[in-house]
């Protein structure tokens, strides 16, 4: 399964770069894109220019939103894999949140919790969420 983050801004602290980068060895299948960090609609517009210029056809697009569906470890892995057939792309905001006309294109939003998060924070909190996904579709011991 091919998954892919497309996140807006840079990175700025180290200490969740460190973080982002330990987890992405662990998760080969992942591709990082970002966008610059402006407004919602800015956002919004160079998220679905990526979306069409580096994306294969025929994924789905997940947003991350404080409105979406609450899952546990468990529930999202088992979303993951009833869409394992093709690409999964997780799109998250910068710190203003995702436009509405993204939140319309997604197939689900998701929420990482009903707190609010640094949209850095989210980003670090959603790859360990995919890593822990793959290892509980794999039988793994990560997540217990």
């Amino acid at each position: 399964m091919k998954l892919y983050v497309i996140a807006v801004g840079k990175i700025k602290k180290a200490w969740i770069q460190t973080g982002i980068q330990e987890l992405s060895k662990r998760l080969p299948e992942l591709v990082m894109l970002e966008v610059k960090d402006s407004n919602p609609e800015k956002e919004a517009a160079d998220i679905d220019l990526r979306l069409r210029s580096s994306i294969p056809q025929h994924y789905q697009l997940l947003v991350l939103s404080e409105e979406g569906a609450l899952m546990t470890s468990v529930e999202f892995a088992a979303l993951l894999r009833e869409h394992q057939s093709q690409p999964l792309v997780f799109a998250v905001g910068g710190p203003d949140g995702v436009a509405n006309s993204l939140k319309q294109q997604a197939l689900k939003l998701v929420s990482l919790s009903p707190m609010t998060f640094p949209h850095e924070l989210a980003r670090l909190l959603l790859i360990e969420q995919l890593y822990r996904a793959k290892t509980i579709l794999q039988n793994g011991s990560y997540h217990r």
